[in-house]
Order: C-alpha cells, then sequence, then structure tokens
C-alpha cells in the first residue's frame, strides 16, 4: 500500500472506532448499533480494491477488538471485517468510480447483512450464543437500517477523499489508466516543476546541449570566434 493510502486509511479508522464507541455505541437503539467502522472499510475498499480492502479491515477490525470495552475474543471483528473488506473491493469498478449511488448502496447492504451473520457464525464456532438469545433476525434487520441511514452521510465523503488523496499533485493524467501511473508522474513532475514540455522541445534541448558543447571546446582550446560570427552555426 502507499503511504498516503495507509495515512488516509489509519486516520479515517481512528476517528470512525472513536465516534463507534463514544456515540454510536451509547446511543442506546433497539437491537444492532450503527457500525461506521464497517462503512469506512466498504468505502475504502470501494476506492482502493479487494487487496488494500482487506489489510484495512483487518486493522480496522482488530482495533475494534482491542478497544474497550470489547467483550469477544481478540480477533473476532478483524477476520469479518477483513473477508468484509475484501469482497467489497471485488465490487470496485474501473477506476474506483460508480456512475451512481445504487452501487455503493447495495454494496453497504449486503456488507450489512453479510457482516452480522458471520460476526454471529464466528460467535457460534467460539461458543458465543449471544446472537442466538437477542434475535439474529432483528439483529440483521437493525444492522442493515441503521447502516443505509447512515450510510449517504459517510459513504461519499470517505470515498472522495480516498480519491483525491490517490491523485498525485504532481501527476499528469495522460493515459488514464494505473500502467501509466509511474510515466505519468514523472512527466508531470518535468512539466510542472521544470518549466520545460517533453516531446516537442526535445530536439530543442539536445542542440541546446551540442551549443554549450562546442562553445566550451572553444574555450579551452583559447580559440575566438569573429567578431559578429555566432559561436555555433544554428541548425
Amino acid at each position: 500500500m502507499r503511504f498516503n493510502r495507509i495515512l488516509l486509511s489509519a486516520t479515517l479508522v481512528v476517528v470512525a472506532l472513536v465516534i463507534q464507541v463514544t456515540v454510536l455505541g451509547r446511543l442506546q437503539l433497539p437491537g444492532a448499533v450503527p457500525d461506521l467502522l464497517l462503512l469506512t472499510v466498504v468505502s475504502l475498499a470501494l476506492v482502493y480494491g479487494h487487496v488494500s480492502g482487506a489489510l484495512i479491515g483487518f486493522g480496522a477490525g482488530l482495533l475494534a477488538d482491542l478497544a474497550p470495552p470489547a467483550d469477544h475474543a481478540a480477533g473476532r471483528y478483524a477476520l469479518v471485517l477483513c473477508v468484509i473488506g475484501y469482497v467489497a473491493g471485488l465490487v470496485r469498478p474501473d477506476g474506483g468510480r460508480f456512475r451512481s449511488a445504487w452501487g455503493p448502496m447495495l454494496t453497504v447492504v449486503a456488507a450489512a447483512i453479510g457482516s452480522t451473520l458471520l460476526y454471529a457464525g464466528v460467535g457460534a464456532l467460539v461458543g458465543d450464543t449471544a446472537a442466538r438469545h437477542v434475535g439474529l433476525t432483528g439483529l440483521v434487520f437493525t444492522a442493515t437500517l441503521y447502516d443505509l441511514l447512515l450510510a449517504p452521510f459517510t459513504v461519499p465523503w470517505i470515498m472522495a477523499l480516498a480519491r483525491r488523496a490517490e491523485n498525485d499533485p504532481m501527476a499528469v493524467e495522460a493515459g488514464g489508466g494505473p500502467a501509466n501511473k509511474a510515466a505519468d508522474v514523472s512527466a508531470g513532475w518535468l512539466a510542472g516543476g521544470t518549466g520545460l514540455r517533453i516531446g516537442s522541445q526535445r530536439g530543442g534541448l539536445r542542440l541546446k546541449t551540442a551549443r554549450s558543447r562546442a562553445n566550451k571546446a572553444v574555450r579551452i582550446k583559447g580559440i575566438k570566434p569573429a567578431k559578429g560570427v555566432k559561436s555555433v552555426k544554428k541548425l
């Protein structure tokens, strides 16, 4: 992962976890709790792809497992968010941009349902039957409802921040594809930082280099050019 991805993802995950624990976790809503951490992982995965989504999900889930007042085994939510981040990243279109809001919203619904079922399934494997006593159907319904209501206020903004962090200000989008990204960065640096244009002035740069070498050779030999005659004839 690139440094700007790591920095932005870590910042958003920490902020989401703090809001989740201090605000959303204390609302005393019926059923489940709005999962801002899940929405953050899904939003970043929709922009960065499945590999980054899985890594971000694992890190976010591990922080949630260790943050108080966690009452479950460490690694349980990390596994859930790792899977959700990976699957959500597979939905990412080329360029990370959706043509409508239906794609992210449907992904949020699927992530809310999948994370609740997966969390309950992992809990059943380790002997945690709390979801069975509360009612799995009610948990799935409320989790999906709360996340869907919270998504329009969080997912578009997080995705916009992620896209903005991906766009290197020194890069020039010549081809628009990831394969040309490295070349675009160097081209943008030369064009923006030095004021030189590449391609059309390449011959001019060669001519200037040849002139400077010829002038240097003339000075070394001690030959003074005649008056009114230029040191190097223009081609």
